[in-house]
């Protein structure tokens, strides 16, 4: 088993956490090239919907071998083979709507963006205003635009979400600051998914800062 240890002794909380890869990171995303921000979008709206987070990753990366990362190509592909790769990636429970939900939303980002999720950012009056933009796109919800947001902190100025519930439970156990939450919220929240959900505290990268100890559960 991997053990989150390393020389000169036991990790902050802070340290631990950087050793946690974001789920762009994951995906082989870098965020601060504007091409991987609409790889992101697309793969906020799949992490949205209610199915795990291995197959809403297992999906995007066939989006990815497919070369459906960019609006043109997702035009281009079409409804039927949008329901293809989708499937292929085990997102059959949304399969048909989820298909839907990306032609237009891809539609109206080239008829009012051109295409830029970037000029949807710059045309933002404030962070209030960028989520409601992007509430606009047909299956963005504010679960999608969480997602998508918090993991923008720092690159877009106007990309300020309120913490989302999961990130505050585990800001709670680990006795994080409001400043911390929102820099850590990304990788507070697939803790929250990937170990505090399914029970995985005795692997979790950060059991030793949690107040809600593995042995106690």
């Amino acid at each position: 088993m991997f053990k989150w240890a390393y020389p000169g002794g036991p990790l902050s909380v802070e340290e631990a956490l950087s050793k946690l890869p974001s789920y762009p990171e994951e995906l082989g995303l870098d965020l601060r090239k504007a091409e991987d921000r609409f790889k992101w979008f697309v793969a906020a709206i799949l992490f949205a919907k209610r199915i795990s987070a291995s197959i809403a990753k297992r999906t995007f990366r066939k989006f990815l071998e497919e070369g459906l990362t960019s609006p043109g190509a997702i035009l281009e592909a079409g409804w039927d083979r949008l329901v293809e790769v989708l499937d292929s990636g085990g997102y059959v429970r949304y399969d048909y709507s989820t298909a839907t939900n990306l032609l237009e939303a891809v539609k109206l980002l080239k008829e009012r963006y051109g295409g830029d999720i970037d000029r949807l950012h710059r045309e933002a009056k404030d962070p209030k205003d960028l989520e409601r933009r992007l509430r606009e796109f047909k299956g963005v919800g504010p679960t999608a635009v969480n997602i998508f947001l918090r993991e923008l902190r720092g690159v877009w100025d106007k990309a300020r979400p309120a913490p989302s519930r999961a990130a505050l439970e585990v800001a709670g156990k680990l006795k994080l600051s409001d400043e911390k939450v929102r820099e850590l919220e990304g990788k507070l929240v697939k803790l929250y998914i990937e170990y505090c959900k399914k029970g995985r505290c005795p692997s979790c990268p950060v059991k030793d800062h949690c107040s809600r100890s593995f042995r106690q559960v």
